[in-house]
């Protein structure tokens, strides 16, 4: 069913009464440093009649149907107003004409968004924002509108949250560049970018390029809004929030003004949101032009540089988006690098504990999920090898879980049985004696739960999926 900002509504938006509100003041507060005339006190402003249709596609009926239906494939968690997705589509019946007349107004207030914290490597965590349902799909229904205007400016070596383009694609580049002599690269790494950018600088380059400026106050109240940490209200006078709609859309924005100034000196470069490496022939052209750029980026675009990740290096012994890269017979092949091996086994232990009271069910559906979406990404790279070794030692933590299971001699007895054991022989090792690690190695065990038999019971193993995955009987 199609759903628009457009139907007849009646009564006001939702609102959260419980929450922190900003005031108006607040709300419509600017920096001052960007200095756009465009933009009126009222948030409406004066330009061209030409110029002034870019919220009107915005909010244009087929834009907010393609934005809502996004959203709802996309589900996730609830706002600070606790809307949950399911519910959208009887909100924007009710209310959804008061919101775009209250957006075309200039009087729209976007609510903040619910910061929480997920894991990272290393214990840390990482910040992420969680929008309203409603403040998601005009989030969309924004970028949906944006992006076909600058992906015309946006450069051929940026390759993040871009349609058609991917961290594959970032990868292959990279090889392209390496097989061409560039051996040093500068592995730029940008400080909190997504916390720290500049909005007033975002605000001017945005404006360089949209001339409606009713959508840039529109953006700069989302960039306004704050984050709810907690049940407290914090204001957010710096950064981009990561989880919205809008928010990959704009980083690459602000971003795009490095992949101008790196393409302006020639520089051979591959950027994946704010991932960069930048490559050249001798160690010391890149000990040279990291001065000169990181002077760019924290004097021009008000970034800062993390100078005790950023590196000078070979090529061979940095790590991007999970890669690394070698040489075999002169040519550069792809390979993963140890890092990203060794966070996958890891995964892989956690889950095949032998502890952690999963049924073997739950168990079997994580695995498939978890194989799926690692070889599907690793997949360009050189793992034939790894998936192998790593299948026998997976093969083996499940086997070790079972016996646990099994656990007395007359259950492993039975079980043996069932799996067509004679029932003497089946006697002889349902005794055995040794820890479960040392039994799970054991031959009588690889035998009775082989690899066929584990695939039956729905197991699925890396070298099977990478196999299938590449396409190859």
């Amino acid at each position: 069913m199609n759903v628009t900002l457009t139907e007849n509504g009646h009564s006001q938006p939702h609102k959260n009464e419980d929450l922190p509100q900003k005031s108006s003041v607040e709300h419509e507060e600017y920096v001052e440093e960007c200095n756009l005339e465009q933009i009126t006190e009222n948030n409406i402003t004066n330009v061209n009649e030409k110029e002034v249709k870019l919220l009107e596609k915005i909010l244009d009926r087929d834009n907010m149907n393609k934005a809502y239906k996004r959203v709802k494939s996309n589900k996730g968690a609830q706002g600070v107003d606790g809307m949950r997705v399911d519910e959208l589509l009887q909100y924007l019946k009710l209310y959804g004409a008061s919101v775009r007349q209250s957006i075309m107004e200039g009087k729209y207030k976007p609510n903040p968004v619910r910061r929480v914290e997920i894991p990272k490597e290393g214990g840390k965590t990482r910040p992420l924002g969680i929008p309203t349902v409603v403040d998601r799909v005009i989030q969309q229904s924004i970028s949906q509108v944006l992006s076909p205007i600058y992906e015309e400016q946006f450069s051929d070596n940026s390759f993040g949250f871009r349609p058609n383009r991917s961290a594959h694609d970032a990868i292959k580049k990279c090889r392209e560049i390496i097989d061409l002599g560039y051996h040093y690269v500068i592995d730029m790494d940008l400080e909190k970018f997504f916390d720290t950018v500049n909005q007033s600088k975002l605000i001017e380059v945005l404006g360089r390029t949209i001339k409606d400026g009713r959508v840039i106050s529109l953006i700069h109240k989302y960039l306004r809004a704050g984050v709810v940490i907690k049940h407290s209200f914090k204001d957010t006078s710096e950064g981009v929030p990561q989880g919205g709609n809008l928010s990959p859309l704009l980083s690459n924005i602000m971003l795009n003004e490095l992949d101008k100034e790196l393409s302006r000196r020639r520089h051979q470069y591959v950027r994946y949101a704010d991932d960069l490496m930048i490559f050249f022939k001798s160690k010391r052209a890149a000990e040279r032009t990291l001065l000169s750029i990181t002077r760019f980026i924290e004097t021009k675009l008000f970034l800062k540089v993390n100078k005790e990740k950023t590196v000078v290096d070979e090529v061979w012994n940095v790590k991007f988006l999970g890669f690394s890269f070698y040489q075999r017979e002169g040519k550069t092949r792809i390979k993963i690098h140890p890092k990203s091996t060794a966070k996958m086994k890891a995964k892989i232990k956690e889950l095949t504990s032998r502890s952690n009271g999963w049924g073997n069910a739950k168990r079997i559906v994580k695995l498939k999920l978890y194989i799926r979406g690692w070889v599907n990404y690793f997949k360009i790279a050189d793992i034939k090898g790894l998936c192998r070794d790593t299948d026998g030692w997976m093969r083996r933590r499940i086997r070790a879980i079972y016996w646990k299971q099994w656990k007395h001699a007359r259950t492993r007895l039975k079980m043996l049985n069932r799996l067509g054991w004679d029932k003497q022989v089946a006697w002889k090792y349902a005794n055995a004696r040794g820890k479960t690690w040392y039994v799970s190695n054991n031959r009588f065990l690889n035998i009775a739960l082989n690899n066929n038999m584990l695939r039956g019971m729905g197991y699925l193993f890396f070298s099977d999926y990478y196999q299938h995955s590449i396409g190859v009987n």
